[in-house]
């Protein structure tokens, strides 16, 4: 399919031309992705849909959470897109990519979509590409976008580059798990949802909602942030409790940022640093390529043999490229 051809069918919405367009940006062919930045020019951003970022520990049900979340906004009217990242293997390259099939609800819902994607060993708990999936998600005219990142970590602070709200998703009764939380993400996150408030853990979900709550006062409110944010909230995704508030919190925060120009300012940062971020890997792609290759390799054989030091090497290196 041609590339205007395909860029029409997109923006009408067709759910088969989103993902074609998904696996067009994905590829790592250097003709695909010259019709990916065709693509991608072409589809524009008229759209802006809320994006938002979700982060938590492994078992803290976040698929379980998406499903539910995501039923509750299209039974609102609202078109859903799901980018859901999986952790590629160190040793293939390979990911399940399951997530498609724990959301068997939400996948048969006509006005959702749910895209698994591979990590391929990308630090921030998101794929390389995932930016531009959003901008095709939003040109195809879904209102939220909903990223779900690898789980928990102090690299998962990239996710705040790709989204508008970030929620961090956690579990009651965690132990010391308050501790293996890094500040960096409690940091980034808008509002923290305790999730598993039902049955037994309903009480230690409360009472862990109350110790992530102190520790957010412990943090200085951030100037993008209206008075009681960030917060901690108490959901249960299973049960569906909680959810409704939850989203009116997540809209009364997008709304409050938009009216004070926070929203506009946000997303002309992240631009400019997905931008920076593009240079930085285009500057590593000319390193694995003669005669840079060679040279890399050449100091780094100095550096292992002691001959240098890691520092020098890399300003040498650094030196010759300015100079090419």
């Amino acid at each position: 399919m041609e590339t205007m051809t395909l860029a029409q069918s997109l923006k009408s919405g067709d759910r088969r031309s989103l993902a074609r367009a998904i696996t067009l940006v994905e590829s790592g062919r250097a003709d695909h992705r010259a019709q990916a930045l065709d693509l991608l020019q072409s589809v524009g951003n008229e759209k802006q849909a809320l994006r938002i970022g979700l982060s938590g520990t492994p078992g803290v049900g976040k698929s379980t959470f998406i499903e539910s979340f995501g039923l509750m906004l299209t039974g609102q009217g609202l078109r859903v897109a799901v980018l859901a990242v999986d952790p590629s293997s160190a040793r293939s390259g390979g990911s399940i990519l399951g997530d498609k099939t724990r959301m068997e609800q939400l996948s048969r819902d006509p006005l959702a979509f749910i895209r698994p994607s591979p990590s391929q060993a990308q630090l921030g708990g998101v794929a390389r590409r995932t930016r531009e999936a959003v901008a095709l998600c939003e040109a195809a005219g879904y209102d939220v976008v909903l990223i779900e990142t690898v789980g928990v970590g102090q690299s998962e602070t990239v996710v705040a580059e790709l989204c508008d709200l970030f929620i961090l998703l956690l579990a009651p009764a965690g132990g010391d798990e308050l501790q293996g939380v890094k500040r960096g993400i409690m940091e980034m996150a808008d509002l923290i949802l305790v999730n598993k408030a039902d049955g037994d853990l309903k009480a230690a979900a409360t009472r862990t909602c109350a110790d992530y709550a102190g520790a957010l006062r412990l943090l200085r409110r951030r100037p993008q942030d209206p008075q009681g944010f960030p917060k901690a909230m108490a959901v249960s995704a299973l049960e569906t409790e909680g959810l409704a508030v939850a989203w009116a919190e997540m809209q009364a925060l997008a709304d409050w940022r938009k009216a004070q120009g926070h929203w506009t300012a946000r997303r002309s940062a992240q631009a400019r640093h997905w931008f920076e971020e593009e240079v930085r890997r285009g500057l590593l792609a000319v390193l694995a390529h003669e005669p840079a290759r060679g040279i890399l390799h050449s100091l780094g054989d100095e550096v292992a043999a002691g001959h240098a030091t890691p520092e020098a090497a890399a300003t040498r290196l650094l030196g010759l490229l300015g100079k090419s």
